[in-house]
């Protein structure tokens, strides 16, 4: 039945999330109506909604579920983007996933995908 997820987060700035998302996540930007932001990557989407709450933002999060996590890993590693507390490991529930946090406060939590 369900076959995919879009989460939809906050963004405090919209030129400052563009250029965080596009630049630092290698997202595409792909439009904007009214600062509601939207961004693909390897058919993975996320959209984020204009917000002047920066308590709301840290509330906020997603799983993403990726192949090749050791590479996106290495990729986010190097621009120093992995949350302190989230290195690439292996959970309790069985995934092995990192965490990043964007500019706004998100949290993404990057996990081995299996099917």
């Amino acid at each position: 039945m369900f076959k995919r997820s879009t989460p939809i987060l906050a963004s405090l700035d919209e030129a400052k999330t563009i250029d965080f998302y596009t630049e630092k996540l290698g997202f595409t930007f792909s439009d904007s109506h009214n600062g509601y932001l939207i961004f693909t990557r390897d058919g993975i989407n996320v959209h984020l909604f204009p917000c002047d709450d920066k308590e709301a933002c840290r509330n906020m999060g997603c799983y993403i579920y990726v192949t090749d996590i050791e590479q996106l890993y290495e990729e986010y590693q190097q621009l120093g983007l992995i949350h302190p507390n989230g290195p690439l490991r292996m959970m309790p529930w069985g995934l092995r996933q990192f965490a990043v946090v964007d500019n706004n406060g998100n949290i993404f939590y990057f996990a081995d995908y299996k099917e």
